[in-house]
C-alpha cells in the first residue's frame, strides 16, 4: 500500500473515489456519477486529496481535505476489506499532519443500508479513538441522512 498527495484527481481516479463511495456510504448518499461528483469537489476551497492506492495503483481510500466556514474540514472513504487494519487512522495522521484542526460530519447510527444491501456501520467509534471531539448537538439533514459533527484540533 502507498499513501500519496495529489492537488488533483485525474478523471479515472475520481471515477474510482465514486465506485469506493457508492460501495462504503449508505445508499441514500451515494453519487450519481462523474458530474455530481465534480460538483462536489467544486464547491470545496483548495481541496488536497490524500489517496491509498494497492500494489495494482487502485485507490483503496481517499480523504480530501478543505476550507469551509472558516476552518479545515475533511471527509473520508476507506475500502471496507481494510477497515480495522490502521489504515484509516494512517490516512487522518497524515492529514492531521498537514493542518492543524479537522472538522466533518459523522452518520451516528447503523442501520442505512448500502447500495450493495448490506448495513452501514457507523465510524463513530474510529472517530473517538483517533481524538476527534464529537458534538452531537450540531447536525446536518443531507438526502433524508443524519449526520453530527465532528472536530480534531492539533495541540499547541
Amino acid at each position: 500500500m502507498e499513501l500519496i498527495e495529489l492537488n488533483e484527481l485525474t478523471p479515472s481516479q475520481k471515477e474510482e473515489v465514486i465506485e469506493l463511495w457508492n460501495r462504503e456510504y449508505p445508499a441514500k448518499i451515494s453519487l450519481a456519477g462523474l458530474t455530481e461528483f465534480d460538483q462536489y469537489l467544486d464547491s470545496l476551497l483548495e481541496p488536497k486529496h490524500l489517496v491509498l492506492l494497492d500494489t495494482k495503483q487502485t485507490i483503496k481510500g481517499w480523504l480530501t481535505y478543505f476550507f469551509r466556514e472558516g476552518g479545515q474540514w475533511f471527509a473520508i472513504l476507506l475500502d471496507s476489506s481494510l477497515q480495522g487494519q490502521g489504515w484509516g487512522t494512517r490516512i487522518l495522521d497524515l492529514a492531521k499532519e498537514k493542518t492543524n484542526e479537522l472538522h466533518g460530519w459523522v452518520i451516528p447510527d447503523d442501520g442505512e443500508l448500502k447500495l450493495n444491501g448490506e448495513v452501514y456501520t457507523s465510524p463513530l467509534g474510529f472517530y473517538v479513538k483517533n481524538q476527534f471531539v464529537i458534538h452531537p448537538d450540531i447536525q446536518s439533514i443531507k438526502k433524508d441522512t443524519l449526520s453530527i459533527k465532528i472536530s480534531w484540533q492539533k495541540h499547541r
